[in-house]
């Protein structure tokens, strides 16, 4: 199932909660919409399923305009952030009450329900009544109703937020495994940076009503075009500074607070230009020379400590030491290098930094 969006918004009085959105979904494709709270992404979901009728704009699947069809007659399946299971009803009620209803015939209906069991591996709990399972059944369970719906395209409104962290973990790989076997195309919603990069084929990331970047997780990681999907999307070390030049090869030269000078990638600002470089944890190494700093704080992050640091310019700086590592201790003083490739460039937003990446 193709999906495209044309100019659409959704208003309540005066507010607009999604406002000119156009985008477009290949078959098969599992795309999830990421952002802050109150950006737009359940809104602009319920517009795709067709619980919400938009205010402007048109909703296209395969081709054909559905913006006034409803979302019972769309082909789709939802799964919802709180879990919506009949407590009157087993588990295997529940996830054959679609074909049932449809009045297929019963040995068809009950091939369904079984066949949807065993994709979530829940077979077993057939005869058991919601109550009896743990969350994470219970999620796995609305997912299996959704597929036996028989629908093209699966809405996953927050499906994992209400689950323990281990559970969530699990849970996203095994949607993503069953989705992709089944060919179905996937809209995820959720405001958790790591569930979206591990899932998606793409992501689209909103911020106040609209669609702020669009790109593989990996892009939006990695290279980032925008300041604030630099700061959202995982973490990162942001430092006001300006373009001191370039090098031969074309890297940008910046001239941090206190007139350290610093190598980063390559960008189209020239000297003098006002900038914002952005450079992540796992980018910043301790050296035999560099920008001097004072360690400030260690936390251990299981894997690794994360070290904060105060540099010379007076920006907190963290990095990763490995847990198998010499880890170092508050007052500690030391010099950091940047990873020059990694270290990306922004322009200096008019507004202010913390204007500009806020979460609204």
């Amino acid at each position: 199932m193709k999906i495209r969006l044309e100019n659409v918004s959704m208003r309540f009085g005066d507010f607009y909660a999604i406002k000119d959105v156009s985008l477009s979904m290949e078959k098969g494709e599992y795309l999830t919409l990421l952002g802050p709270s109150g950006c737009g992404k359940t809104t602009l979901i319920k517009v795709i399923s067709g619980i919400w009728r938009p205010t402007e704009g048109r909703v296209f699947v395969d081709g054909e305009d559905v913006t006034d069809v409803p979302i019972e007659d769309r082909d789709t399946g939802y799964v919802f952030q709180n879990i919506a299971l009949f407590p009157n009803m087993t588990i295997g009620d529940n996830v054959g009450y679609s074909p049932r209803v449809k009045d297929l015939p019963r040995e068809e209906a009950d091939r369904i329900e079984r066949d949807n069991l065993e994709l979530v591996k829940m077979l077993d709990r057939a005869g058991m009544f919601p109550s009896e399972l743990s969350g994470g059944e219970q999620q796995k369970a609305a997912l299996a109703r959704a597929l036996a719906s028989g629908s093209k395209m699966l809405m996953l409104d927050e499906p994992l937020s209400a689950l323990d962290a281990r559970v969530r973990v699990e849970l996203r790989y095994e949607i993503r495994r069953l989705v992709k076997r089944l060919g179905i195309t996937v809209l995820h919603v959720t405001h958790d940076q790591e569930e979206a990069m591990s899932v998606s084929d793409r992501i689209i990331l909103m911020r106040a009503g609209g669609i702020h970047e669009v790109g593989t997780p990996l892009d939006l990681y990695r290279n980032p075009r925008s300041l604030f999907a630099a700061y959202f999307i995982g973490e990162t070390n942001l430092m006001e500074c300006a373009v001191a030049g370039k090098t031969r090869t074309g890297r940008t030269v910046v001239r941090l607070r206190g007139g350290q000078t610093v190598r980063a990638a390559r960008s189209d600002f020239g000297e003098g230009d006002p900038v914002v470089i952005s450079v992540r944890p796992e980018s910043v190494y301790t050296a035999t020379d560099g920008l001097k700093a004072r360690v400030v704080g260690v936390v251990f992050m299981g894997t690794y400590w994360r070290v904060r640091t105060l540099a010379e310019t007076s920006d907190y700086i963290d990095y990763n030491v490995s847990s198998n590592d010499e880890v170092p201790e508050v007052g500690d003083r030391l010099y950091l290098v940047f990873n020059k490739k990694a270290t990306k460039v922004f322009a200096r937003p008019e507004e202010g930094l913390e204007e500009a990446i806020k979460l609204e």
